[in-house]
């Protein structure tokens, strides 16, 4: 048996509960950091944050497309990733310039980009209606979710790629989600509740 005196509490653990333990450590740990603090008690949304020249390229890239497709960047910012989709078949949104992603309604085959974290379910809503055959979105950790991915596959698309990679100063890890038309999930969801044997 192992005993921790945590927030003045004394916890004692064994072979089965260690990993809570490791589990409630790490995040009362993560979420007392000056990051995780800062992040809970702003007052307002900082949803800016350029992607990396090299980034949107590689994500561009992961992107399997025809030529005559319609790429659509609805968060263009400083173009990182509109400045380097593959053809001249390509439209953008920018609220900073006054072009509103939500009062966009043209139909496109692609959409591409990275959203503001805070309004994820509002932008993957308006994704899915826009119809487009690709939603690839580079998204932060925690926004990526059972019920956003079933929301999704609801709508008729699979998660059909994820990759997870670290940005330097971004809070946490950042994933790309590429979800498409009519495809598996190359993640497997089980909603099966398990409980342990005694």
């Amino acid at each position: 048996m192992v005993v921790f005196l945590i927030m003045d509490r004394t916890l004692r653990f064994n072979s089965n509960n260690m990993i809570f333990f490791v589990y409630f450590f790490i995040f009362y740990n993560i979420m007392n950091s000056k990051t995780g603090h800062n992040i809970k008690k702003r007052n307002k949304a900082n949803d800016v944050f350029i992607t990396p020249l090299t980034l949107a390229k590689k994500h561009i890239d992961m992107i399997e497309y025809k030529d005559d497709d319609i790429w659509y960047d609805p968060f263009k910012n400083s173009g990182n990733y509109y400045n380097q989709f593959p053809n001249d078949n390509k439209v953008w949104s920018e609220i900073l310039e006054g072009e509103d992603f939500f009062d966009f309604n043209m139909e496109v085959d692609i959409i591409c980009s990275n959203p503001p974290y805070s309004m994820i379910n509002e932008v993957l809503s308006k994704c899915i209606s826009l119809k487009p055959r690709v939603i690839s979105l580079l998204i932060g950790q925690g926004n990526l979710t059972t019920k956003r991915i079933e929301n999704m596959n609801k709508a008729g698309y699979g998660l059909y790629k994820l990759r997870m990679l670290k940005v330097h100063d971004w809070y946490g890890m950042s994933y790309i989600v590429h979800f498409e038309k009519d495809k598996e999930n190359c993640v497997e969801i089980d909603r099966t509740i398990y409980y342990r044997e005694n």
